[in-house]
């Protein structure tokens, strides 16, 4: 080891060797914190040979079938247009459309009240007033609100206490008959309720008399018994 070119020669032998082990065919690649070694040699390689007199075919076929819907035009609905304010008439229209047909319609309508409402105000205004009144009294409501107001409707002519006579008479002509019969027949149940209710009650307050009066008896009985006259 004295000689320092001997020392340098075997230095420079021992550097080659660590450096031809580390190269010996591996690769190391480092990815998100991870080595992966991978050593060998690979290869790939494609080859495709045609002889003489050979032939390649492809056929492609693409079929395609749609099948649309669409519904036709909506059906339209006629319009009713009056050509004045002063009409107690309404227009009434619908229509009704399907994938096949489609109909549609429309009518004129008439609206009573409104009739009712212009004939009580002109009757009023040729100062016919119980005219005008009864009119609006063919209105089962106006009818109701005149008999709970105590002012009956006009009948035959008749107006207050003799109109409610001849409503009483007969009162199948009323225009709230059908009401009115509910009405009374649930008066009548109600009466006949609130009767047995006082009966039980009046039936109940007898029966503890009856007690009572009988307990009384019995204890003048016992005195009796006890304290012979």
């Amino acid at each position: 080891m004295k000689n320092p070119i001997t020392l340098i020669i075997l230095l420079l032998l021992l550097s080659g060797c660590m450096t031809a082990a580390a190269l010996a065919g591996s690769t190391q690649t480092n990815t998100s914190g991870s080595n992966t070694a991978i050593e060998g040699g690979y290869t790939s390689s494609a080859s495709t040979t045609y002889q003489s007199g050979s032939s390649s075919n492809s056929t492609t076929t693409n079929n395609s079938t749609s099948n649309t819907k669409s519904a036709p035009p909506s059906a339209s609905a006629p319009s009713y247009n009056s050509m004045t304010q002063d009409v107690c008439a309404v227009g009434v229209s619908m229509g009704i459309q399907t994938f096949g047909i489609g109909i549609s319609g429309g009518k004129h309508a008439i609206d009573e009240n409104c009739e009712r409402l212009k004939l009580a105000r002109i009757l009023n205004d040729f100062g016919m007033k119980v005219a005008a009144v009864a009119i609006l009294c063919q209105d089962e409501r106006v009818f109701e609100s005149m008999i709970q107001a105590g002012t009956p409707c006009p009948i035959d002519g008749k107006i207050g206490k003799d109109a409610q006579a001849l409503w009483s008479k007969y009162d199948h002509e009323r225009p709230d008959y059908n009401t009115y019969v509910k009405r009374m027949e649930d008066r009548r149940i109600a009466d006949e309720e609130m009767q047995a209710k006082i009966t039980a009650e009046l039936e109940a307050m007898d029966k503890a008399k009856a007690i009572e009066d009988k307990k009384l008896k019995n204890k003048e009985k016992m005195k009796e018994w006890k304290h012979p006259r």
